[in-house]
Protein backbone atom coordinates (compact mmCIF):
# COMPACT_ATOMS: atom_id res chain seq x y z
CA UNK A 1 0.00 0.00 0.00
CA UNK A 2 1.42 3.50 -1.07
CA UNK A 3 1.60 6.09 1.29
CA UNK A 4 1.72 9.43 0.09
CA UNK A 5 2.38 11.43 3.14
CA UNK A 6 5.40 8.85 4.49
CA UNK A 7 7.21 8.94 0.99
CA UNK A 8 6.56 13.17 1.59
CA UNK A 9 8.08 13.22 4.56
CA UNK A 10 10.81 11.21 3.71
CA UNK A 11 11.31 13.37 1.07
CA UNK A 12 11.17 16.40 2.44
CA UNK A 13 13.77 15.08 5.30
CA UNK A 14 16.11 14.25 2.58
CA UNK A 15 16.07 17.87 0.73
CA UNK A 16 17.08 19.60 3.76
CA UNK A 17 19.94 16.74 4.64
CA UNK A 18 21.08 17.25 0.79
CA UNK A 19 20.75 21.30 1.47
CA UNK A 20 22.63 20.85 5.09
CA UNK A 21 25.78 19.03 3.43
CA UNK A 22 25.59 20.99 0.25
CA UNK A 23 25.95 24.18 2.66
CA UNK A 24 28.75 21.80 4.59
CA UNK A 25 31.31 21.33 1.85
CA UNK A 26 30.66 24.79 0.44
CA UNK A 27 32.42 26.18 3.56
CA UNK A 28 35.15 23.38 2.93
CA UNK A 29 35.73 24.30 -0.30
CA UNK A 30 35.36 28.08 0.60
CA UNK A 31 38.07 26.82 3.47
CA UNK A 32 40.63 25.39 0.96
CA UNK A 33 40.28 28.70 -1.47
CA UNK A 34 41.06 31.22 0.63
CA UNK A 35 44.35 29.75 1.58
CA UNK A 36 45.33 29.01 -2.04
CA UNK A 37 44.66 33.10 -2.98
CA UNK A 38 46.79 34.07 -0.07
CA UNK A 39 49.75 32.09 -1.36
CA UNK A 40 49.08 32.95 -4.85
CA UNK A 41 49.25 36.69 -3.27
CA UNK A 42 52.50 36.08 -1.60
CA UNK A 43 54.39 34.59 -4.37
CA UNK A 44 53.08 37.71 -6.69
CA UNK A 45 54.92 39.85 -3.88
CA UNK A 46 57.31 37.63 -3.05
CA UNK A 47 58.69 37.95 -6.57
CA UNK A 48 58.47 41.57 -7.03
CA UNK A 49 60.03 42.27 -4.27
CA UNK A 50 63.32 41.21 -5.00
CA UNK A 51 64.96 42.05 -7.87
CA UNK A 52 67.61 38.88 -7.57
CA UNK A 53 66.05 35.12 -8.20
CA UNK A 54 68.49 33.66 -5.69
CA UNK A 55 67.39 36.00 -2.59
CA UNK A 56 63.87 34.95 -2.89
CA UNK A 57 64.23 30.98 -3.86
CA UNK A 58 63.64 29.81 -0.40
CA UNK A 59 60.48 32.10 0.45
CA UNK A 60 59.13 31.05 -3.36
CA UNK A 61 60.40 27.02 -2.70
CA UNK A 62 58.36 27.45 0.67
CA UNK A 63 54.96 29.11 -0.69
CA UNK A 64 55.17 26.63 -3.81
CA UNK A 65 55.43 23.90 -1.25
CA UNK A 66 52.50 24.72 0.97
CA UNK A 67 50.47 25.64 -2.35
CA UNK A 68 50.85 22.05 -3.39
CA UNK A 69 49.55 21.08 -0.07
CA UNK A 70 46.72 22.96 -0.13
CA UNK A 71 46.04 21.66 -3.47
CA UNK A 72 46.83 18.30 -3.09
CA UNK A 73 44.44 18.36 0.04
CA UNK A 74 41.63 19.79 -1.74
CA UNK A 75 42.22 17.18 -4.22
CA UNK A 76 42.05 14.15 -2.36
CA UNK A 77 38.89 15.35 0.12
CA UNK A 78 36.79 16.51 -3.08
CA UNK A 79 34.71 19.24 -1.07
CA UNK A 80 33.67 21.10 -4.81
CA UNK A 81 32.36 17.81 -6.22
CA UNK A 82 30.77 16.94 -2.90
CA UNK A 83 29.47 20.46 -2.81
CA UNK A 84 28.11 20.15 -6.43
CA UNK A 85 26.31 16.64 -5.92
CA UNK A 86 24.61 17.70 -3.06
CA UNK A 87 23.23 20.76 -4.35
CA UNK A 88 21.62 18.80 -6.93
CA UNK A 89 20.11 15.65 -5.06
CA UNK A 90 18.29 18.55 -3.11
CA UNK A 91 17.17 20.32 -5.72
CA UNK A 92 16.11 16.64 -7.12
CA UNK A 93 14.16 15.39 -4.04
CA UNK A 94 12.07 19.10 -3.96
CA UNK A 95 11.00 18.48 -7.54
CA UNK A 96 10.05 14.88 -6.04
CA UNK A 97 8.64 16.53 -2.97
CA UNK A 98 6.56 19.04 -5.00
CA UNK A 99 5.68 16.11 -7.78
CA UNK A 100 4.70 14.06 -4.57
CA UNK A 101 2.36 17.15 -2.95
CA UNK A 102 0.66 17.69 -6.12
CA UNK A 103 -0.88 14.05 -5.98
CA UNK A 104 -4.66 15.45 -4.77
CA UNK A 105 -6.76 12.00 -6.32
CA UNK A 106 -5.86 8.48 -5.40
CA UNK A 107 -2.98 7.60 -7.11
CA UNK A 108 -2.77 4.53 -9.12
CA UNK A 109 -0.24 1.94 -8.68
CA UNK A 110 1.84 2.78 -11.79
CA UNK A 111 2.22 6.38 -10.44
CA UNK A 112 2.86 5.09 -7.02
CA UNK A 113 5.89 2.69 -8.37
CA UNK A 114 7.46 5.51 -10.58
CA UNK A 115 7.66 7.42 -7.58
CA UNK A 116 9.19 5.31 -5.76
CA UNK A 117 11.67 4.28 -8.43
CA UNK A 118 12.39 8.17 -8.57
CA UNK A 119 12.91 8.37 -5.16
CA UNK A 120 15.18 4.65 -4.41
CA UNK A 121 17.45 6.09 -7.50
CA UNK A 122 18.06 9.38 -5.89
CA UNK A 123 18.84 7.42 -3.02
CA UNK A 124 21.21 5.59 -4.64
CA UNK A 125 22.97 8.21 -5.92
CA UNK A 126 23.39 9.83 -2.43
CA UNK A 127 26.69 9.63 -0.42
CA UNK A 128 25.02 9.40 2.86
CA UNK A 129 29.14 8.56 4.09
CA UNK A 130 30.11 11.92 2.89
CA UNK A 131 27.57 13.69 5.43
CA UNK A 132 28.84 15.15 8.68
CA UNK A 133 26.75 12.80 11.34
CA UNK A 134 25.95 16.03 13.28
CA UNK A 135 23.72 16.80 10.10
CA UNK A 136 21.96 13.60 9.49
CA UNK A 137 21.75 14.02 13.88
CA UNK A 138 20.02 17.11 13.10
CA UNK A 139 17.82 16.48 10.55
CA UNK A 140 16.50 13.47 12.33
CA UNK A 141 15.66 14.67 15.33
CA UNK A 142 13.86 17.28 13.72
CA UNK A 143 11.61 14.83 11.65
CA UNK A 144 11.11 12.50 14.53
CA UNK A 145 10.53 15.73 17.22
CA UNK A 146 8.01 16.38 14.63
CA UNK A 147 6.80 12.51 14.79
CA UNK A 148 7.50 12.65 11.24
CA UNK A 149 9.11 9.74 9.03
CA UNK A 150 12.48 9.75 8.71
CA UNK A 151 14.82 7.66 5.76
CA UNK A 152 16.42 4.86 7.19
CA UNK A 153 19.54 6.05 5.70
CA UNK A 154 19.62 9.02 8.38
CA UNK A 155 17.54 6.83 11.15
CA UNK A 156 19.45 3.94 12.03
CA UNK A 157 15.70 2.23 12.29
CA UNK A 158 12.81 2.51 10.86
CA UNK A 159 10.71 5.69 12.87
CA UNK A 160 7.80 3.39 13.63
CA UNK A 161 10.52 1.48 15.75
CA UNK A 162 11.32 5.08 17.65
CA UNK A 163 8.21 5.83 18.26
CA UNK A 164 7.03 2.15 19.45
CA UNK A 165 10.68 2.95 21.89
CA UNK A 166 9.40 5.79 22.96
CA UNK A 167 5.97 4.58 24.30
CA UNK A 168 7.27 1.61 25.62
Amino acid sequence: MFDKNKLLDKTEALVLLCSKASSHWSFIKFCFNIPLVITSSAMCIINSISEDANAVKIPNIVVNAVSVLIMSLNNSIKAAEKFENFKKLSQQFMVLSQEIEGIEEDITKEKADILLLKYDNLIADCNFEDIPEKIKVLVASKYNEAERHVPIQINGVTGFMIKKNNIV
